[in-house]
Parts: C-alpha cells; structure tokens; sequence
C-alpha cells in the first residue's frame, strides 16, 4: 500500500473528484493569503475570510476522506485500492 504522500499524488492523477477539491483549495487558499496582506480588514472582509477558511476546511475533510476510502482496508462496497506501478 503506498503511503500518504504517495496515494495523494496518486489520487491527483486519477480520481476527478479529488483533483477538483485540490484545485479549489489552493484558489481558496490564494484567497486569504492575499486577504492575509491587509492588516485592517473592513467587517465584509472579516466575514469573506471566515466564510473561505470554513469553505477550504470543508474542502480539505473531504479530501481526507476520500484518501480514509483509498487507505482503508477493503470491505465489500469500498472504491479498489491503487495497484503499485
């Protein structure tokens, strides 16, 4: 079984949903650094920021889980594991 790194490298390259929610969480992340470079955000901003940071983590859970599908040991109803190359 490939290790962490390995299988999310792997997952980027084959599975569209979790290659969709990479991409979204490095935009979201482009986001609030760029947000991050304003010291003094007004009360709009503040609550944009929040609302990315809670998007990105919902991203990110999602992300987790689908490498939990890919590493757990397989059961009936579980996606196939990756074979090694």
């Amino acid at each position: 079984m490939p290790d962490a790194q390995d299988l999310k490298e792997q997952l980027l390259r084959t599975d569209a949903e979790y290659r969709e929610l990479y991409q979204l969480h490095h935009e979201l992340d482009d986001q609030l650094r760029s947000m991050s470079t304003n010291p003094l955000l007004s009360e709009g901003e503040q609550l944009e920021e929040i609302r990315l940071k809670k998007r990105k983590l919902q991203l990110k859970d999602r992300m987790e889980e689908i490498v939990r599908q890919y590493s757990a040991p397989p059961t009936a109803g579980s996606p196939p594991s990756f074979a090694h190359a």
